[in-house]
């Protein structure tokens, strides 16, 4: 496992970690050396870390020619996609959980982007007709998970539960619709590698929530 990083990004941020939380690596983490890139995507924090080379040009691996790309809808392949762009999810009530009955309940989430800080999460608890600002809760940090939450009454209706976050280059997580009409639908090769369009929760009537 290979990656070309681009010499401006790994002379800014980028970190040789040896340790976690007071101990050495543990193997399963990358021991004894893991390359840490903030903002951008798991697999260019290469684990097990070898060696480092500096080249004038991308080194052109197996794994950023072929297979960390992304085929686009008019047949080109997208190569080089490092940023974790915006995304948030609602973690409650979320897939698996049950709402008591009608009440008051708080929703909470996380939202994160690897292009710095968020500045603001929408919620909406209508099927996307509405959308609620939701508070940030501090510490709100530059390429780092982000708790968000907004109080909500249910009336035991059936509805709909998604959140979408913007950052602070106002960049606006998009739908799946949305990620679609310009991606297509085969983003690297799981399917989905960088999929960050907007998750939906599904509440029944019985207040049980699944996925949409």
């Amino acid at each position: 496992m290979s990656r070309s990083i681009p010499l401006e990004k790994a002379l800014s941020d980028v970190l040789v970690a040896y340790g976690q939380n007071g101990e050495a690596l543990r193997p399963e983490q990358g021991y004894p050396l893991r390359l840490i890139v903030p903002g951008w995507e798991g697999n260019i924090n290469i684990k097990w870390l070898g060696r480092l080379k500096v080249a004038d040009r991308p080194s052109m691996t197996r794994e950023e020619a072929a297979i960390y790309t992304d085929l686009m809808p008019d047949g080109t392949a997208r190569r080089f996609t490092f940023v974790m762009e915006a995304k948030s999810v609602i973690t409650r009530p979320a897939g698996g959980q049950t709402l008591s009955g009608p009440g008051f309940y708080e929703i909470t989430g996380l939202a994160w982007s690897g292009r710095g800080r968020i500045s603001h999460v929408e919620v909406s608890t209508d099927g996307g007709k509405i959308w609620n600002d939701a508070q940030l809760n501090e510490p709100v940090l530059s390429k780092a998970l982000t708790r968000f939450s907004l109080p909500w009454r249910w009336e035991g209706e059936e509805t709909s539960l998604q959140s979408r976050c913007t950052d602070e280059t106002g960049y606006v997580q998009p739908s799946r619709e949305e990620l679609i009409a310009i991606r297509g639908l085969r983003q690297g090769p799981d399917g989905f590698d960088h999929y960050n369009g907007i998750k939906v929760w599904y509440v029944h009537h019985n207040g049980q929530v699944s996925h949409v």
